[in-house]
């Protein structure tokens, strides 16, 4: 049985808000395309890296690691969606799938309708036999300066096999032993609001492409407890993607940690140099799930 929780939570792109669909006339950028992307650096100091999720305390930064920029190019996926997997690649794509929530302005309302669907696409289309979902927050992202959250261009993984169990001890205290016993997975459920994607695209890596070195553990602070992200060092093995033009009625799975196959997606959001002036600053919401089985 399904079940959820929920928690409140460029070339020259426009930045319009809470525009429904892009101008049909402006072209899709499409094809493999070269990119500077923001790799992990270490702290200076050679400390832990920390990140803040909130306002950080009075005297320091929101985050104590730096940048390291790499050019690097990106392959199109389209027209070869179903040649990746969760199981190899930690992404995969889901297509012509509707939903009733239209607006994407109230969370409660999001909870409601959205959520549900969420759900059901993962019971259907995630690999393996997936029996539970547990939806634990979302986030919409917009690209306009008054936005609470913009498209974050750094390469990253939301979860570590640390802060994942966690994660099911957190939300599921009194079934978390049991629980880990199995297989458990924590995926992203990330579409735009406003497709076709002509700004912004998200980037991903593939999983096999990207060695464990190449992760590093940041500690996520929030107000009342500690989780960990990861930072993505570049190295030259790595192969990166993203999906040309995304519409509305796609859903892209990011997996960010898998207890069975291991298989973990860094991502980012990236300029892409052929975006057309005057497109709509891209629009999306991410679902953060806990898959069981």
């Amino acid at each position: 049985m399904a079940t959820t929780t929920t928690t409140t939570t460029l070339a020259q792109p426009s930045t319009h808000h809470n525009i429904s669909s892009n101008d049909t006339t402006l072209p899709i950028p499409r094809g493999s395309t070269t990119s500077n992307l923001t790799f992990y650096g270490p702290p200076a100091d050679g400390s832990t890296p920390w990140n803040y999720v909130e306002t950080p305390p009075e005297g320091l930064p929101q985050r104590n690691y730096t940048e390291n920029p790499h050019s690097v190019t990106l392959q199109d996926i389209r027209d070869r969606e179903t040649d990746f997997d969760l199981d190899t690649h930690a992404f995969s794509v889901v297509q012509n799938v509707s939903s009733e929530e239209k607006d994407f302005t109230d969370d409660e309302h999001i909870q409601k309708v959205y959520y549900p669907e969420v759900i059901d696409t993962l019971l259907r289309h995630a690999p393996g036999k997936p029996n539970r979902v547990l939806l634990f927050d979302h986030t919409i992202r917009r690209s306009h300066p008054s936005a609470p959250r913009a498209p974050v261009q750094r390469c990253h993984v939301d979860q570590t096999a640390k802060s994942a169990a966690a994660r099911v001890r957190y939300h599921l205290p009194d079934e978390a032993d049991e629980l880990l016993k199995g297989r458990y997975r924590i995926i992203n459920v990330w579409r735009p609001l406003n497709g076709p994607v002509r700004a912004s695209p998200l980037g991903f890596a593939a999983s096999d492409s990207v060695p464990d070195d190449d992760f590093v553990p940041i500690e996520h602070r929030y107000p009342h407890r500690t989780g960990e992200t990861a930072g993505i060092k570049h190295s030259d093995g790595q192969k990166w993607f993203y999906l040309s033009g995304m519409k509305n009625d796609e859903r892209l799975f990011l997996q960010c940690f898998d207890s069975e196959k291991g298989a973990r997606v860094p991502h980012t959001a990236f300029t892409d140099p052929h975006t057309p002036e005057g497109a709509p600053g891209r629009e999306s919401i991410e679902v953060r799930a806990i898959v069981f089985g």
